[in-house]
């Protein structure tokens, strides 16, 4: 299958990584006083995680068997999640510095880890300098163009902001995209980035930037810098347009998780044959292969997923147990794009909503949570998939039985065949789905 995606995202599996809650490092210290890392998550609290820590970890990650990271936010900011950017251009000093993420990156990618960043371009912090200089001079600042400001004076601190903001929240201000000059600054800040050495964009609600000439100038840029880029949208819905070869290479799929949701972790499931039926919706052939008609390219890779730092964790979803997370888990690399998995998961990290779902793990118990079944599981199915190029580049098919069904995997390549199929068979009773993975060839 041709495909305008580059050809190494149908090998990857992701690791994502929140880095105020992954690891802290006693190697670097930054300003400030954080909360001891075993406490509670709020909103509001920082925990202090820092990018040495995630280098003293990349060993652990390789050694699972992981071959990207996907980092949420590390740019300076004042939250601990870092979707409130103040400076594109600056890593977060209580993350590090610019030399550790330049010692990050190699390191990295010496261990055979890819790194790609979260890109939060539809809006910024009030702190952002640009916007701050609107909160100081009002209608005489130079940058009164950058933002969609509605009345004056600005109200930035007020239950409802005079100007646009994402979702409505007064801390988010959404940047004028209209604007040539702040076009060129975000085109810039991922040019940036790239020649810095990461592999590629996540991009944060990139449908709130309604402008597809915006992101088809994006992808010519990124690709410019690299062409083996990967760039992947955050898209929770139908994401077709975005997928037509001149803008994301593949998005973040939540329809299946969706999917997977709805059939496995639901007190009232969907049935085997409404999951089947959601299952194609998320990996449509159209896509995959392209249409007879032309209309459609083939070659998005998705970016796979069960959990997210949006999301409730999987070992705490309703109806969650050993058997059901199996299941997903398997469904998750038996799919075709790149399976990704929410730091912690492999451990049995557990969590609610947001921002429960954002623990740190404890390093100090790391042996006896390795002895938790997903941590082995996950393992065995990341070997799978590097051991069987039908689970990476092949053809894809689902046949439905009687509360059963099998989805097959498929590749062939100078006559030598390689087939998977999994089969899921229904409980009748309100008990698990049980499954079996069969190689014919």
């Amino acid at each position: 299958m041709n495909s305008f995606a580059p050809a190494w995202v149908k090998d990857a599996v992701f690791y994502q990584i929140f880095p105020d809650r992954f690891c802290r490092s006693g190697r670097y210290s930054a300003a400030g006083n954080f909360v001891n890392w075993d406490s509670k998550p709020t909103r509001e609290n920082m925990f202090g995680g820092n990018l040495a820590g995630i280098e003293d970890r990349l060993k652990y990650i390789a050694d699972m068997g992981f071959n990207a990271i996907y980092l949420c936010p590390i740019f300076k900011s004042n939250s601990n999640h870092r979707y409130h950017t103040m400076d594109y251009y600056e890593i977060d000093p209580v993350l590090g510095t610019m030399a550790d993420f330049d010692r990050l990156v190699k390191k990295a990618h010496k261990l055979g880890l890819r790194i790609i960043l979260d890109g939060v371009f539809n809006h910024c912090s009030r702190g952002f300098f640009q916007f701050n200089s609107l909160l100081e001079l009002g209608r005489n600042s130079p940058y009164v163009d950058w933002f969609h400001i509605k009345k004056w004076p600005l109200k930035a601190y007020s239950k409802k902001a005079n100007y646009e903001c994402w979702w409505n929240f007064p801390a988010l201000p959404k940047f004028n995209t209209d604007n040539p000059e702040v076009r060129e600054y975000l085109m810039s800040v991922g040019e940036f980035w790239m020649k810095r050495g990461i592999d590629g964009w996540r991009l944060d609600v990139p449908n709130e930037i309604n402008d597809d000439s915006f992101w088809q100038e994006f992808r010519r840029r990124i690709k410019a810098v690299n062409p083996e880029a990967y760039i992947v949208g955050e898209i929770w819905d139908e994401p077709s347009r975005w997928l037509m070869g001149d803008q994301f290479d593949g998005v973040m799929n939540y329809m299946f998780r969706k999917a997977v949701l709805a059939y496995l972790f639901d007190e009232n499931p969907i049935s085997t044959e409404e999951f089947c039926r959601r299952l194609e919706e998320a990996f449509p052939k159209t896509r995959w292969y392209g249409s007879d008609e032309g209309e459609t390219p083939a070659g998005d890779i998705p970016m796979n997923l069960l959990g997210s730092h949006d999301t409730i964790r999987l070992q705490s979803l309703p109806c969650s147990d050993g058997a059901r997370v199996r299941l997903a888990l398997t469904l998750l690399f038996f799919m075709p794009g790149a399976p990704c998995i929410y730091y912690g998961e492999e451990l049995g990290l557990k969590g609610g909503k947001d921002p429960d779902n954002r623990r740190t793990i404890p390093w100090d118990s790391l042996e006896s949570l390795r002895k938790h079944p997903a941590y082995p599981y996950i393992k065995e199915l990341i070997e799978l998939r590097k051991s069987n190029v039908a689970l990476r580049k092949g053809d894809f098919s689902i046949k439905i039985g009687e509360n059963a069904f099998e989805i097959r995997r498929f590749y062939e390549e100078n006559g030598k065949k390689n087939v998977l199929e999994l089969k899921v068979y229904g409980a009748q009773d309100g008990s698990s789905p049980s499954f079996a993975i069969f190689a014919p060839n």
